[in-house]
């Protein structure tokens, strides 16, 4: 599967990070509000979370880390110390996503970065990047009560990635819940109604050697339909299935399936 041009990842980092930034200062926006897709966290630790996450790379990146690095040697990686101070998480995560768009840059995508995917290049990295703030900007905009929309190219992208990362996950990792993605002649079928140019639709087999994937238009089991970015929504578990926008063809218990264990980060 092609993925998008590394330049255009940076790009959307940054177009991402800007985008998350405006949520945190819009009118009625509150740090410390739970976010309803993460109820774990307020919108201040979602932010902290992306943010350390966003350092953690750019170290590894920079550094070019051939193993993992532990998170609490990132400088600043888990935020300003001042708490509540909209002003000072503002500046550290715009300075986060400068960094690793500017590490990102500097690597190019071939360079050799450790990885937790199989695939150890800093190209691996900048995908991650920008479907990981992609979707958490989706958590702040239903925090914050704003619409939230994404560029068809990257929604694409974000679904053709996390259908790698199922894959990878389920044959290399001993996760129980992906083990069960296999076997029984099921199906799904994933279809955005408003991108026919972009090949907008998936078929998502669980076979017997577990999930595999291509794009087209293929009759499954259960089918999932509706516009791109609430399609992406619905399969990374951000809105109900039952959004108007949405709807679902055949056995739903399928996609409840598939939903339930397709859960991990």
């Amino acid at each position: 599967m092609t993925h998008l041009p590394h330049d255009r990842y940076c790009d959307e980092i940054t177009h991402q990070a800007e985008q998350f930034r405006a949520l945190l200062k819009a009118p009625g926006a509150d740090l410390s509000a739970t976010v309803p897709t993460c109820p774990d966290w307020t919108l201040e630790q979602l932010t902290r979370h992306l943010g350390g996450a966003l350092r953690w790379i750019e170290l590894m990146v920079r550094t070019r880390a051939q193993e993992q690095v532990p998170e609490e040697r990132v400088p600043l990686g888990g935020g300003p110390q001042e708490r509540g101070d909209l002003a000072a998480l503002d500046a550290w995560f715009a300075e986060s996503a400068a960094a690793v768009v500017a590490a990102l840059r500097e690597a190019g995508p071939d360079a050799q970065v450790w990885s937790w995917a199989g695939v150890f290049t800093a190209g691996f990295w900048a995908r991650r990047v920008t479907h990981e703030i992609t979707v958490h900007r989706a958590d702040a905009a239903l925090t914050v009560g704003v619409h939230y929309e994404v560029a068809a190219d990257v929604a694409a992208d974000a679904i053709d990635e996390w259908l790698d990362i199922v894959t990878f996950v389920q044959r290399h990792e001993p996760h129980d819940a992906a083990a069960e993605l296999r076997g029984g002649g099921r199906s799904l079928h994933l279809h955005a109604t408003d991108a026919p140019g972009l090949d907008a639709e998936w078929m998502i087999e669980l076979a017997e050697a577990g999930v595999e994937w291509r794009r087209g238009h293929e009759r499954a089991t259960v089918a999932l339909r509706g516009p791109l970015t609430q399609v992406l929504l619905a399969f990374y578990r951000r809105v109900p299935l039952e959004s108007g926008d949405l709807e679902v063809v055949g056995e739903r218990e399928v996609l409840d399936f598939w939903l339930e264990r397709a859960t991990f980060g």
